[in-house]
């Protein structure tokens, strides 16, 4: 049970889309907004996790156009949140936004972030502690996975909330916003060269 609460500790807190994208709109659109978003990726997050736990995952992505269609909608989508952060009060008419991206945004990046997927099927169909009472072992796996979620992504959506509370200039607020985006973009860029290294 204990390596499968430090294998979670560190597949969680490792830089991903649902890490970056939370510090991201933390940063440029404050703690609150920042936590309706976590409470997106939570949902989202379980969501995937039961269709991993129930096999309907498997079969979905057993489909090779659907695994790509997926990983093109994915990166499309962090694309458009990186914009959306990087423009955040920005007087650039089709992007600047006051409100940032909520509930709805958290679950639909869950939904479609392959590294939800793998995450949850290498948590979930790996690291037995209790093969005689597999329901109990998904029970706690689940609710160690969410102990370890929750403040993990919270953590990260305070740090960037915590840089908005500086009351920086508007020239450093907006360079941190770049600089959030510019890292999530690395992950699509990172994304971009593992699908056409492995195909």
């Amino acid at each position: 049970m204990l390596t499968y609460a430090v294998a979670v500790f560190f597949l969680v807190i490792t830089p991903g889309p649902g890490v970056l994208s939370a510090a991201g709109v933390g940063s440029a659109f404050g703690f609150r907004q920042a936590l309706r978003y976590v409470t997106g990726l939570f949902i989202g997050s379980n969501l995937v996790a039961a269709a991993v736990i129930s096999g309907l995952a498997a079969v979905i992505l057993a489909t090779p156009a659907i695994r790509t269609v997926l990983m093109a909608a994915s990166l499309a989508y962090l694309v458009y949140l990186a914009a959306k952060i990087a423009f955040a009060g920005a007087k650039i008419a089709f992007i600047e936004n006051k409100r940032g991206p909520g509930i709805g945004a958290g679950l639909l990046l869950q939904a479609i972030n392959p590294k939800v997927y793998a995450v949850n099927t290498a948590l979930y169909s790996g690291f037995s502690f209790a093969p005689d009472n597999y329901t109990f072992e998904v029970a706690m796996k689940l609710l160690i996975m969410n102990a370890i979620w929750i403040p993990l992504h919270l953590g990260w959506a305070y740090a960037g909330a915590s840089l908005h509370k500086l009351n920086l200039s508007e020239i450093a607020q907006r360079r941190i916003n770049y600089a959030m985006a510019g890292a999530m973009l690395t992950v699509v860029i990172l994304a971009l060269f593992a699908t056409f290294n492995t195909a």
